[in-house]
């Protein structure tokens, strides 16, 4: 077998291994960097390996569950409306409120996928229907587009007219995201597919 090709094939293989070990490694070493730094916080104090994870999240749990009932529910709110009006305070810990609600609460904003036209030519990109009215901005028939960045948790906001935005409905909002972040390399299922695969 001539030089060459047993380059060719080793440059190959390197590839292909690099494709597989890539993403997981990353992965698991996110997965260790986030265990570790949550652990830390009561190494100090209790040096058992993964027990301040344990512990952080077991507290989370139970702030969630406590949330539930009317009495913890009331001082929550009561320590969330002092939150919004101390002088300093108030924006950041709203906007981290409003950040992350957008992704799990109550009043997820990321479930309206649509493709938005923002320019004059006919190119369409993937976003979220933030807002459905825009009158408060004095533009009425106008809604709010958020367009994320391929690889990248950032993105930009749009105010375009209703008519160039369309509804995404073939495949889930979760599936357009993954589509958009990941700079359109990612597979898409259409959700009337899935459900004759299913029938």
């Amino acid at each position: 077998m001539p030089k060459s090709v047993r380059y060719q094939r080793l440059i190959q293989y390197f590839l292909q291994g690099l494709l597989i070990l890539g993403p997981v490694s990353i992965t698991i070493y996110f997965i260790y960097e986030v265990f570790d730094k949550i652990d830390n916080i009561l190494r100090p104090v209790i040096n058992i390996p993964g027990i301040g994870f344990i512990i952080i999240i077991c507290f989370i749990i139970t702030v969630g569950y406590l949330s539930s009932f009317f009495v913890m529910g009331r001082i929550l709110s009561i320590l969330d409306k002092f939150l919004e009006r101390t002088p300093g305070i108030k924006l950041f810990y709203s906007f981290v409120r409003d950040f992350f609600e957008a992704f799990a609460g109550n009043k997820k904003k990321f479930t309206k996928s649509v493709l938005a036209c923002v320019d004059d030519t006919d190119v369409w990109r993937v976003g979220f229907i933030t807002q459905d009215d825009m009158s408060s901005f004095g533009m009425e028939n106008y809604v709010a587009v958020y367009l994320p960045m391929a690889y990248s948790v950032a993105g930009n906001v749009y105010i375009v007219p209703k008519e160039r935005v369309k509804p995404i409905t073939n495949i889930s909002a979760t599936q357009s995201m993954k589509f958009a972040v990941s700079g359109g390399v990612t597979e898409t299922v259409s959700e009337h597919s899935t459900d004759t695969l299913s029938d």
